[in-house]
């Protein structure tokens, strides 16, 4: 659709907070961001995410950047 941007990254949050046992309430809790805009990062819709954001999610969730997020080439 006109004026619809299509983002390529995918965000495997749910993926990891599953493989972890862990809910995105807890996370959110843990890193000290809102559940809303951890939400918004998990369904994808974030336009940008801050090396800090990322860095407190990789040390909760044990992972490096590239297993939270994926580049889709289609």
């Amino acid at each position: 659709m006109p004026g619809e941007e299509t983002h390529r990254i995918a965000v495997r949050l749910d993926d990891l907070l599953r493989e972890r046992e862990m809910t995105l309430t807890e996370l959110s809790e843990r890193i000290g961001l809102t559940l809303a805009n951890l939400s918004i990062l998990k369904t994808g819709k974030a336009k940008a995410i801050r090396f800090s954001t990322l860095e407190a999610i990789c040390r909760e969730l044990d992972c490096q950047p590239g297993d939270l997020l994926a580049y889709q080439d289609r």
